[in-house]
């Protein structure tokens, strides 16, 4: 099969796992978490955001949209700017809530993280995940 040769649909394919895992913690209620599974989906959520940057960056080079630098910011600021996303600067929080909570230990911060992803952030993966499903779809 074609589409199993091209690199972003390959990492689509993890970036799928880990949204609809994270989305799956997310629809329990997590006021009820105990401390290790606030732990453990934060880490998916981390595990989450690296897949989706870097879906997205194999699918703006795929595109043949060149990038200056590979790192998260700029992958998200290009596509934005390529109409991939529809909002650079939620996306541009989450990298740095992202980054965060790999050098934090702050528990109020963490409670206060949780919500957001639960809020926000869940809802800009769903955008992604969905685009992404849609053109695979259409192929």
């Amino acid at each position: 099969m074609k589409n199993k040769d091209i690199r972003w649909k390959q990492r689509f394919q993890n970036f799928q796992r880990a949204f609809l895992l994270l989305k799956e913690a997310l629809e329990k209620d997590i006021s009820e978490f105990n401390q290790l599974e606030k732990e453990g989906l934060i880490q998916r959520f981390e595990y989450t955001f690296e897949l989706a940057w870097k879906t997205l960056k194999d699918k703006l080079e795929n595109d043949g949209i060149i990038l200056s630098k590979i790192s998260p910011k700029t992958v998200v600021k290009t596509a934005y700017e390529a109409k991939y996303l529809n909002s650079a600067e939620l996306w541009l929080k989450m990298i740095g809530d992202r980054n965060l909570m790999s050098h934090t230990y702050d528990f109020s911060k963490f409670e206060e993280i949780i919500l957001t992803i639960k809020n926000q952030y869940l809802l800009l993966l769903n955008e992604l995940y969905s685009e992404f499903l849609k053109e695979i779809d259409e192929e």
